[in-house]
């Protein structure tokens, strides 16, 4: 009866590791994460700054900028990264990233409002459909993305 005993429990246990394997990696598959850093832009909220707002209707309606800059003028930046990450404790894969920027005039007015991410490996806006020219804010806004992926100025 002993050695009956003994040859059924490598069988019950393998099956239940079979078995825990198999529901692992169902669940798995399941457990795809988002991750949002950074700013979130509020669904219209672009819309609701015309050209012409002052700072602090901007304020109002973004919210505190992720930074500011005095290069050429003013200027606020809001930052913000999405990734996926299929596994927990896996890498994430950034998959979208964005830099929205508003520029004000020596009144502290807006002068224009842009929307910079990535398209096709270079800096495209979002907001003019354009891909921008050279220049100190072009040299600041892929600093901050080149910086948001990881790969340093």
């Amino acid at each position: 009866m002993r050695g009956r005993l003994s040859k059924a429990r490598p069988k019950l246990t393998a099956r239940a590791a079979m078995l825990t394997l198999a529901s692992a990696l169902a669940l798995s598959a399941c457990t795809r994460e988002t991750f949002q850093r950074g700013y979130v832009l509020p669904e219209g909220a672009l819309e609701q700054i015309p050209l012409g707002a002052s700072q602090e209707q901007v304020l109002l309606v973004l919210g505190t900028p992720s930074t500011v800059a005095t290069v050429s003028g003013e200027a606020f930046y809001y930052i913000s990264q999405r990734g996926d990450r299929p596994i927990m404790f896996m890498p994430t894969e950034v998959t979208d990233q964005r830099v929205i920027a508003v520029y004000f005039d020596k009144d502290r007015k807006v002068q224009r409002l842009a929307e910079y991410g990535m398209k096709d490996g270079h800096v495209f806006d979002f907001v003019s459909r354009t891909t921008p020219t050279s220049g100190n804010d072009l040299n600041v806004i892929t600093t901050m993305i080149h910086n948001l992926e990881g790969k340093g100025s």
